[in-house]
């Protein structure tokens, strides 16, 4: 099966299960951290090839779901800066097997770069785990 480089906010417990998905599926994880990854806009980018804007942020970002970032309202450039300045706001998981890339957990994307088994993606794979729950995820230092 596939090597994949899984960035991922550590901690994260949707990340944890999207990761036990693909290992289940005989894959190999490398997780990295999206937060400690020295993102330029060339590399990070590459993640976003033909993706709109919006879909390139994480919708349970406290600046996204306070208005204070608007996704639908910015250009490739600024979203790009405004990404690498802040990575809690990269949608998650970004994921790299060879020269493919994405990013999210979309199942019919995700099956389509690695492969998913039969049945893997019930459910929704994106978003906080912790829901609207009030408790927040810890970020490692």
């Amino acid at each position: 099966m596939a090597h994949i480089r899984f960035y991922e906010k550590p901690g994260c417990a949707t990340n944890a299960r999207q990761k036990a998905m693909l290992a289940q599926a005989g894959h190999r994880i490398e997780a990295l951290s999206l937060l400690a990854e020295p993102w330029t806009i060339e590399r990070l980018g590459a993640f976003f090839v033909g993706v709109p804007v919006n879909q390139w942020f994480n919708r349970a970002s406290p600046r996204v779901k306070s208005g204070a970032v608007d996704p639908f309202r910015l250009d490739a450039d600024t979203a790009l800066a405004l990404l690498i300045d802040d990575p809690l706001l990269i949608r998650r998981p970004l994921m790299e097997v060879g020269d493919r890339r994405c990013a999210g957990f979309d199942p019919a994307v995700v099956d389509h770069v690695v492969g998913l088994q039969p049945g893997d993606a019930d459910g929704s794979m994106e978003g906080c785990s912790q829901g609207d729950s009030g408790r927040n995820c810890v970020t490692p230092d």
